[in-house]
């Protein structure tokens, strides 16, 4: 369990650095390091903060057919931006968005093409 956690983080990590280095200063990450940190804040926050932050947006959620989780991705993404002062930035709201949404599709692909593949022969 603790091995696919810290798996999960490292993954989420090279795909911030790859988001950062696609974006450039409107995404920025300053090291390995801070992706690393920056994935384990993340990773703290969908378990404690994400479950009441989609409760209280459920019914916008709903009608929005679950886009709106990718607001909420978005939010979560500012926060860990604010915990971690220069060594993440992110200029903007919308590039938050953005940036969830890509995230959102990274961990997706590497998940079928990689993870599961991975898996199954076990």
């Amino acid at each position: 369990m603790f091995m696919k956690w810290i798996a999960s983080v490292l993954v989420n990590a090279l795909i911030l650095i790859v988001v950062s280095g696609y974006f450039g200063d409107d995404f920025y990450i300053s090291s390995v390091w801070a992706a690393i940190l920056a994935s384990m804040i993340i990773s703290v926050l969908n378990v404690i903060v994400k479950p009441f932050l989609v409760l209280l947006t459920l019914p916008v959620t709903i009608l929005s057919l679950g886009l709106f989780l990718f607001v909420i991705n978005a939010i979560t993404l500012m926060i860990t931006q604010s915990l971690m002062g220069d060594s993440f930035n992110i200029n903007s709201f919308g590039m938050a968005v953005i940036a969830a949404i890509i995230i959102s599709i990274l961990q997706l692909l590497i998940q079928k093409i990689i993870i599961n593949p991975l898996q199954d022969k076990k």
